[in-house]
């Protein structure tokens, strides 16, 4: 099966990222093998369940649903699935308690899944606030900062070869005593190049800031209150430190945890690197995408093609769980023990330009809730005809469905609206649910940097057409609560949480980031992450001009 529309960019990433090489470094694949190689692989779980299955039908599906570019797993499966290492999970959480065995345990751990391609996030949380005394040792900890620092330069050492560098999320829960210095350890730009940083907020944080109250700081290990500090004053300081850096996101760890599908097997404290995945210990999740624009029928969405795509994402995430191989056991326990995926979507903004709506509209977001209402009930769907002859999640005694009045489950969370930042580019889609960054950029990738020009626009420029800058908007031309928006109407129909940037201009003030930060928390969101233009000096992508290719 050949792939005829990949874009020249598509073709790069592919040959640097994903084709296999001999021992000499020559690239032995295509993207259509690597397609073939990856949807052989997943098919064959089909006989764990069926020793008379047609895996060769399946494989058949899979790989058609691949080259056509409607549905992509996330990159670990590309790369790895039929090669030796054989992991294809892209989000890991591991514990970190407060004793070096574990600390240390979970350091090693996050090597080896990095080594795989894996992106691991911790909470730092339970460790004891720096200048603490160490029992029976007589000396005093770090903290969790100092640990954090610790993880970041482990994982540069790993590097990987710059293939898939290595990523982490550190959280730290607000009310931890080292929250101020957990807040401002980005600002050093020389430290913590692999970690992006959120503090989980709790609902009690949110009420104080709001009645410009005191909240007080825990100590994790005593659970004695050590102080109390204006509220006002820290998310301030968070605030600061995001308009410098881009660093730290927030996580609505309460409104994270009402959606907890297993509350008896734990709480949820942290997520992957993009803060997408909320994850217990020792769990993972696969995700996959589906490209929008590869739904649409002329002038409208074809509800029935979309509907065909879930159930096969959905029949393709749960092989993958069932044939990773995984580098840490416990992660493999506890991955097949609740079975999640995350299923979400690519070219949202493509879709809309195709569709001639605009990215800051009510009909935007009414498509937006739509479609994602349309792929978790699809979704839904296909998990309980998969439980039917595969069984559900093994701990669904243990979770919300039951008392909920569900009968079969094959996963328990589904959906995930994940960045896509690389799969995207395979497709040659805007990423995610992101407006387009710029219709003519500048990307690195890897060590290289490309000349990009969005498709669809250089399709318009080359037939004459008319540009609508109503229609043809960037993330700059996006208002911040515009991006909420969006965000807020993809979340309202999504089991984990949703990747957005809130991309932000140079000339934003720190206040107004600590007003976004508080309207997120009324949109029921689970998260925030936002982007100040040229807030970092390397950022991976910048807006070009077609004519002279100069940066803005």
């Amino acid at each position: 099966m050949s792939i005829d529309h990949l874009t020249p960019l598509a073709g790069e990433v592919f040959k640097k990222r994903y084709l296999a090489r001999n021992y000499r470094g020559e690239t032995i694949e295509t993207p259509a093998d690597v397609f073939s190689r990856v949807a052989r692989v997943v098919a064959e779980a089909d006989r764990l369940f069926d020793a008379g299955a047609s895996v060769r039908a399946t494989t058949d599906r899979f790989e058609a649903a691949m080259t056509s570019l409607s549905f992509l797993p996330n990159s670990p499966c590309l790369m790895n699935a039929g090669r030796p290492l054989g992991q294809l999970a892209a989000c890991f959480v591991l514990p970190v308690e407060d004793h070096l065995e574990s600390i240390f345990q979970s350091l090693k751990d996050a090597a080896l899944i990095h080594h795989t391609g894996g992106g691991t996030g911790f909470s730092f949380s339970r460790l004891r606030p720096a200048g603490d005394t160490i029992f029976p040792a007589s000396g005093v900890t770090g903290g969790p900062v100092s640990f954090i620092r610790l993880f970041d330069a482990a994982t540069h050492l790993i590097d990987r070869n710059r293939i898939r560098p290595g990523a982490n999320m550190g959280v730290l829960h607000v009310s931890h005593p080292d929250i101020q210095a957990f807040v401002e350890a980005k600002r050093d730009r020389s430290q913590l190049c692999n970690f992006n940083l959120s503090v989980a907020v709790d609902d009690f944080f949110i009420d104080c800031v709001k009645a410009r109250g005191d909240y007080p700081l825990i100590h994790p290990r005593t659970g004695a209150e050590v102080a109390r500090v204006p509220a006002v004053d820290l998310i301030g300081l968070m605030a600061q430190s995001a308009w410098e850096t881009g660093d730290p996101g927030i996580l609505f760890i309460d409104r994270i945890n009402r959606t907890n599908p297993t509350p008896q097997m734990g709480s949820l404290e942290a997520t992957n690197p993009c803060g997408e995945q909320p994850l217990l210990p020792y769990e993972s999740c696969t995700l996959g995408s589906i490209n929008l624009t590869r739904i649409l029928d002329g002038g409208s969405i074809d509800y029935g093609s979309l509907e065909r795509l879930v159930h096969l994402a959905v029949h393709f995430l749960d092989n993958v769980v069932e044939v990773n191989r995984h580098p840490i056991p416990r992660t493999g326990e506890g991955s097949r023990m609740n079975r999640k995926i995350g299923l979400g979507v690519m070219g949202f903004a493509d879709m809309l330009i195709l569709l001639g709506v605009s990215y800051q509209s009510d009909q935007a977001l009414q498509l937006a809730e739509e479609i994602m209402s349309r792929i978790q009930q699809y979704a839904e769907a296909a998990s309980a005809e998969l439980a039917a002859s595969r069984g559900n999640f093994p701990a669904f005694q243990q979770s919300v469905f039951p008392a909920r009045g569900v009968k079969r489950r094959r996963n328990a969370t589904l959906t995930t609206v994940a960045p896509t930042g690389t799969i995207s580019i395979l497709a040659g889609v805007s990423s995610s649910v992101e407006p387009v960054f710029a219709f003519e950029v500048r990307r690195r990738i890897v060590d290289q940097v490309y000349m990009d020009v969005h498709p669809i626009y250089a399709r318009y420029h080359k037939e004459g057409r008319e540009i609508d800058k109503r229609i043809f908007q960037t993330a700059w031309d996006v208002s911040p609560h515009w991006h909420l928006k969006i965000q807020a109407a993809f979340q309202k129909y999504t089991d984990n949480a949703v990747s957005k940037t809130v991309n932000l201009p140079e000339s934003i003030t720190a206040d107004e980031i600590r007003t976004l930060f508080l309207d997120a928390a009324d949109m029921n969101l689970k998260g925030i992450t936002v982007y100040r233009d040229r807030s970092h000096p390397d950022q991976v992508l910048s807006a070009c001009s077609m004519k002279n290719e100069e940066c803005s």
